[in-house]
């Protein structure tokens, strides 16, 4: 029983009746009590002077995804905003602590504070030291914390996972109000979590493959060595890059591979229709004629003689031909966010046009499908800052419509209006609308 555990869910105080706190919640209590903490009395230490931090951060693996942190969640945390951003390690300690400046200073009562100690061990219920215990996504509201101090605030965190290893390396939480666990909030902070995750997997990928292709320029793949056991196995996710990308880049586990145009469209079409294609058809999207099969058929046995040799299994089945094993496209990842209302992370994650000097047929139709999908996503549901970084971008500089959308939403007193409004002038000149 959590005598000591009040809650506005509760008739009586001093007793948790069945069914009335969630029990996530209630077992985190459990915790804290058999902890012996003093729900009444802030005990998350400051763990690191002020130099013993900088150094500690520097090191740390999610310093060089900081930038994407920010970009994502810390520029929506103004000084109005009412929110706070934390990115702490995987035992709960704080390292940033970034967003409005008022309630940060608001938050050092309760010494939510870079270099503090915010494990559940410590501080008891809260979301970034629960998300941490649980290895899941959480939101704590107000009173479900379990020390008195924090009943004023609501957060929600969700862990970072190594890509490789999936060990957890860290956390990001939003704390503030009762804006802090809306039901956008979760998704928001998964996606950039995510968005961490799959930086992090392509920083690793870039500075082997560089690594690698100055010892060995000739090699067609490349051969990770130093990547943990737990990862060398067929049961490794497949992803294939190809936004911003005339060719693809598969990566498998602990292994990557270029390939080619051709066979990066090949493997394109077939990810994207999982359920196959037959040559006529496969030729139809390659070449805008069904009967090119004869052109098709030495292309797969190039690529299948690549693949058996990359990651036996991935290469591609005939009759039809299609994918046996899962392999994720980077463009479908973006789709995902998209769906999931994620449009910020969705934006960081698309890295330009797929296959942007590809004609085949199919893949227009794709990079057509994924460009107006992001797009009108963007159009309809983004806020003025996400949507304006879009319209900044290449694929929304001259997009006229997305200006106009921008203009009518951004305040009448921002001193963005100006520089928009002459944009806006100039793209009606030259459009002669």
């Amino acid at each position: 029983m959590l005598k000591h555990v009040t809650s506005p869910w509760l008739a009586d105080p001093d007793v948790v009746v069945p069914g009335t706190v969630r029990a996530v919640v209630r077992d985190s209590w459990s915790r804290a009590e058999q902890s012996q903490l003093d729900p009444d009395r802030m005990l998350s230490p400051l763990l690191f002077e002020s130099s013993e931090l900088h150094e500690y951060r520097e090191a740390h693996p999610l310093a060089e995804m900081m930038p994407v942190i920010r970009k994502l969640l810390v520029r929506d945390a103004d000084n109005d905003s009412g929110m706070l951003v934390a990115v702490g390690d995987a035992m709960g300690r704080l390292l940033w602590v970034e967003g409005d400046q008022g309630l940060k200073s608001r938050a050092e009562s309760m010494m939510f504070v870079e270099g503090s100690d915010w494990s559940e061990s410590v501080a008891g219920t809260s979301a970034p030291g629960t998300a941490l215990a649980l290895d899941h996504a959480i939101q704590i509201r107000r009173d479900e914390h379990y020390n008195r101090l924090v009943h004023a605030w609501s957060c929600t965190a969700v862990p970072v996972h190594d890509p490789e290893t999936k060990a957890i390396i860290g956390v990001i939480d939003i704390t503030g109000g009762d804006q802090a666990v809306d039901r956008h909030t979760m998704p928001l902070v998964e996606a950039t979590a995510h968005a961490v995750e799959t930086e992090l997997m392509v920083s690793r990928l870039r500075s082997r493959d560089a690594a690698s292709s100055r010892s060995a320029a000739s090699s067609k793949f490349v051969l990770f060595n130093n990547l943990p056991s737990s990862v060398k196995n067929k049961s490794a996710r497949a992803t294939l890059h190809i936004l911003g990308r005339d060719t693809a880049l598969l990566s498998i586990g602990d292994r990557s591979i270029e390939l080619t145009q051709r066979h990066a469209e090949i493997m394109t079409l077939l990810a994207w229709n999982r359920s196959g294609l037959s040559a006529e058809r496969l030729s139809e999207l390659l070449w805008g004629d069904p009967h090119a099969t004869s052109r098709l058929r030495p292309e797969l046995v190039r690529l299948r003689k690549l693949l058996d040799k990359f990651h036996p299994g991935i290469a591609p089945e005939s009759k039809p031909y299609r994918l046996t094993e899962q392999v994720e496209i980077d463009a479908q990842h973006v789709v995902a966010l998209l769906d999931r209302g994620a449009h910020r992370a969705a934006l960081s994650a698309f890295r330009g046009t797929l296959l942007p000097d590809s004609v085949s047929p199919g893949i227009e139709d794709i990079r057509t499908e994924v460009c107006s999908h992001l797009r009108e996503s963007l159009l309809s549901d983004a806020s003025v800052d996400v949507l304006m970084d879009y319209a900044n971008s290449e694929q929304g500089l001259e997009d006229l419509d997305v200006w106009h959308q921008v203009l009518k939403m951004l305040p009448a007193k921002s001193p963005k209006r100006a520089h928009v409004v002459a944009h806006v002038e100039n793209l009606v000149e030259l459009h002669g609308q």
